[in-house]
């Protein structure tokens, strides 16, 4: 063997170690992103079906009409029955009444699993829908 060959092989001594350590660091990053992602994906779904839900249970509280008119809102009853809703579905969020709208905004907080190992513990997602009354 000569020196060159030998002084060849000592640079090259390691280099495979950090390529692995890099594409094994890769590969677990990856696949955070495609487990916490869709459970991230899941969550905004979920705070979405919900935020609707509360949001057409609060437009269902009409103030009586006389003379058959178009449906109102009575705002106090809406709110009371959307909030209502996500109390007791354990959920956070706001409730707006303007005009004939019922407007829900659904906050939640999902926990990662393998994105914690870069440093990301969790994600918080929100959904807004709105609702209003129909006649008919």
């Amino acid at each position: 063997m000569t020196s060159e060959q030998s002084g060849g092989r000592a640079r090259d001594r390691g280099s495979i170690s950090a390529f692995v350590v890099v594409i094994t660091m890769t590969v677990f990053a990856c696949a955070g992103l495609a487990v916490d992602g869709a459970r991230v994906v899941g969550a905004k779904v979920a705070a979405a079906d919900e935020a609707e839900n509360a949001a057409r249970a609060g437009a269902q509280e009409l103030a009586s009409l006389r003379g058959g008119g178009a449906p109102q809102l009575d705002p106090a009853r809406a709110r009371a029955a959307a909030e209502a809703y996500l109390a007791a579905e354990g959920l956070s969020g706001d409730v707006t009444v303007a005009g004939d709208r019922v407007t829900v905004t659904v906050r939640a907080t999902v926990s990662t699993t393998l994105l914690r190992l870069v440093g990301i513990s969790n994600k918080v997602v929100s959904a807004t829908r709105s609702s209003a009354p129909v006649s008919g």
